[in-house]
């Protein structure tokens, strides 16, 4: 099989690439680089710079390739940038999906896996949140992801293209051999974060909030391993391949760890004391985020291997130690 992987240089797509390649699948690369990184692909990929908002070179591509599947990894991930720029990710996160399914419709390019989050759930009255539960996404990134899986629904309906939807929750950790990471620029995700403070990057890590009704106050989240993630990427494409039914899929793994507890472990780790500073809490971060995670399972197979804490921290902790300036 063929597989055109669009935002592949980035964080999660250079692992699902590494993983797509693993297994034996041809794969090309699409990515505009604006915010991933050529060096995070191996040496001799099929690798196309190219913009989802370039139809005639997006048209091109699919013309030159006979794709079996579509992954698309594409788009802006940050909440507050979103709430600064709604305009970039409208048009970058909606209408550059409008482009690509466009373009398989028109070249009969039938299966697409895609990118979700659990922003859609806004701030959930109820935990761990299942695929059904109906929430109210508070900020726009939230809101282009509602948007997509609606249009993905109705493309199913009216051209026959059909679909997974992954909703990601927290996305952590890195490829077990240290060779790709997570490399943001600007931060804002809490483990390189804090792995910053060891670096001599920044003196101390800030918790937003340490009265929440958690167990040690501090706000509660869902990890899963980046690699863990590249997996239910190839289990979605194999079931869609065989079923071809559209479907949405929890990516998480049902337990969740305070803040909290992630710099404790990140302490052990690194052996460094990690100051941290309290301040006021962050508008719309939920107290908890965990996912109902039986569907994937159910349905997919798939059994996270590295999502445990230990395994993220550590092969975290290995990246940014070996690469303090990321892929510079």
């Amino acid at each position: 099989m063929k597989i055109l992987v669009v935002g592949g240089a980035g964080y999660i797509g250079s692992h699902a690439v590494k993983e797509l390649l693993k297994a034996g699948y041809g794969v090309v690369v699409y990515d505009n680089l604006s915010s991933g990184f050529r060096e995070a692909l191996p040496r001799g990929i099929n690798f196309i710079k190219g913009d989802l908002n370039n139809p005639s070179l997006l048209s091109q591509v699919f013309r030159m390739h006979n794709f079996d599947s579509v992954i698309d990894f594409a788009g802006h991930i940050e909440v507050s940038e979103s709430m600064k720029d709604p305009a970039k990710f409208y048009r970058d996160n909606v209408l550059g999906l409008v482009n690509l399914l466009k373009t398989m419709q028109e070249n009969s390019v039938r299966n697409i896996i895609y990118s979700s989050s659990a922003s859609v759930y806004g701030e959930p009255k109820q935990t761990p949140i299942s695929e059904e539960y109906v929430g109210i996404t508070n900020n726009v990134y939230g809101e282009t992801k509602v948007i997509a899986e609606r249009m993905l629904n109705f493309f199913d309906k009216i051209y026959g293209i059909k679909s997974i939807c992954l909703r990601y929750f927290n996305a952590s950790g890195a490829d077990e051999c240290g060779e790709i990471g997570e490399n943001h620029n600007p931060e804002t995700h809490l483990i390189p974060l804090i792995y910053q403070v060891p670096l001599g990057k920044r003196q101390h890590i800030t918790i937003f909030g340490d009265d929440y009704s958690t167990k040690d106050g501090t706000c509660v989240r869902d990890y899963v391993h980046v690699t863990d993630l590249a997996q239910a990427h190839i289990l979605a494409m194999k079931c869609l391949a065989e079923k071809m039914q559209t479907k949405i899929y929890n990516v998480g793994t049902g337990r969740g760890y305070s803040v909290q507890e992630i710099i404790n472990v990140a302490r052990k780790i690194t052996g460094h004391e990690i100051p941290v500073v309290i301040g006021s809490r962050r508008l719309g971060d939920p107290a908890e985020l965990v996912a109902c995670t039986e569907k994937i399972k159910t349905e997919l197979g798939w059994k996270p291997k590295m999502s445990d804490l230990q395994t993220i921290m550590e092969t975290a902790w290995r990246w940014h130690k070996n690469h303090p300036e990321g892929y510079k």
